[in-house]
């Protein structure tokens, strides 16, 4: 499980933003009718879901931008040569261009907590650095110091000299130490590959069709709760023309694949193109669930940039309640649905506001850093109405709007 994400000079973010899914102490009748939405591990509190919300352009997709970068990285790095240039952009003002961007993320892996972080310009891995908790006390696994010198804990890797020679300034040495079939940096590099998500599949990619064998019978279940009158779905595959390149020209080729056909209450021998023939938000809600019936059966994160985008609310709702009756499976979700800033849903701590300040900055606190805020108050209308400032303010008069036509 993910404990805590933090990061720092990447796009928006200038100063230090931290998404921590540790759970707040909040003892109160409303939270603790809200238990299902909290995970116990070795008696830490932790969060299944967290939710950002706040106007466009505050700064939501680019924090989701920065974990997927950070998760990314390992996974990717081992494979960038020289002139590689990382795909991302600091702080464009006051100088930040010039400085490192950091990233930290606390998770727990077979029970281990572990706490990863690094430096990196646009060009340069600058530092790197791994600790453990095996008994409850902070562990040193390696650090990789800004001149390129690595210190190691005791009998943990083995050979690791043998990677340090293989690492470049491109490469993080978690990521090139999984490569050289290194045990723990294998282990690490398969959390993030498998445990934790960042994002949706493509339906019509062949490596759906296990997931969707697997989960068929529970993802028609769902449609069903969900008022859809679909009644069955198959998968078929097809093979299509896709442009490929070879030899540095442009040929076409037959690629495999997987295309889902449904069939309705109505008329069940009449079959529908799931493609072609079904709502935007019926679409949307299957490529959801396959998705996310693995994470939850799985224990796994995941995380979801505006996933209730074209999703009625309770629709929505549903997908949240997927997650928080699940055993140990997380969300990080961005969403517009004010509908979902409700503390007889969400606890205080699980909603989070993302703000633009005046210096172009973005800022980020939870609904729980309002002291003065009572959970018998309404925290939509709230919102709404500014008390929280992540909140767009737009002059939509038809005086203001006749002004700016006539200009």
């Amino acid at each position: 499980m993910i404990l805590k994400i933090e990061f720092e000079n990447f796009f928006s973010i200038r100063d230090r933003i931290r998404i921590d899914f540790r759970a707040a102490n909040i003892n109160t009748a409303l939270a603790r009718e809200l238990g299902h939405n909290v995970l116990n591990w070795n008696g830490v509190p932790v969060l299944k879901s967290v939710g950002l919300f706040g106007p466009n352009a505050s700064g939501k997709s680019n924090i989701l931008k920065a974990v997927n970068f950070c998760c990314r990285m390992i996974l990717d790095s081992h494979l960038n040569n020289e002139g590689v240039v990382f795909n991302f952009e600091p702080f464009k003002f006051n100088g930040y261009q010039d400085k490192p961007s950091k990233f930290l993320i606390d998770f727990v892996c077979d029970n281990v907590e572990y706490e990863y972080s690094y430096e990196v310009t646009k060009n340069r891995i600058l530092s790197e650095s791994l600790y453990h908790y095996p008994v409850g006390r902070r562990a040193k696994i390696f650090v990789r110091d800004i001149d390129g010198k690595y210190s190691f804990g005791s009998g943990v890797f083995n050979k690791p000299t043998d990677v340090v020679l293989n690492t470049s300034n491109k490469n993080l040495f978690l990521s090139r130490a999984s490569s050289m079939n290194r045990e723990l940096a294998q282990k690490l590099y398969r959390y993030f590959q498998n445990q934790f998500l960042l994002g949706l599949v493509n339906i019509n990619e062949m490596m759906v069709l296990e997931s969707f064998n697997s989960f068929k019978k529970v993802i028609l279940k769902a449609l069903e709760i969900c008022d859809t009158d679909i009644t069955d779905i198959k998968a078929r595959k097809e093979q299509i023309f896709a442009p490929a390149a070879v030899l540095g020209q442009i040929d076409v080729k037959l690629v495999d694949v997987l295309k889902f056909k449904t069939f309705h209450r109505n008329q069940e021998d009449v079959m529908f193109d799931m493609d072609m023939e079904e709502s935007d938000g019926t679409r949307k809600l299957f490529q959801i669930l396959l998705r996310l019936l693995d994470v939850v059966k799985n224990k796994k994160g995941i995380m979801l940039d505006e996933f209730d985008m074209g999703l009625h609310t309770r629709l929505a709702d549903f997908i949240l309640d997927l997650i928080h009756a699940s055993e140990g499976s997380q969300l990080l979700f961005s969403s517009h649905n004010t509908n979902l800033i409700d503390v007889k849903r969400l606890r205080r701590d699980q909603i989070v506001f993302v703000n633009k300040t005046e210096d172009g900055t973005t800022e980020v606190y939870s609904l729980y850093d309002f002291k003065d805020f009572r959970e018998n108050m309404d925290a939509e209308k709230g919102y709404i109405q500014g008390r929280f400032d992540a909140v767009p303010y737009v002059d939509s008069s038809v005086d203001c709007i006749k002004q700016l036509l006539e200009g």
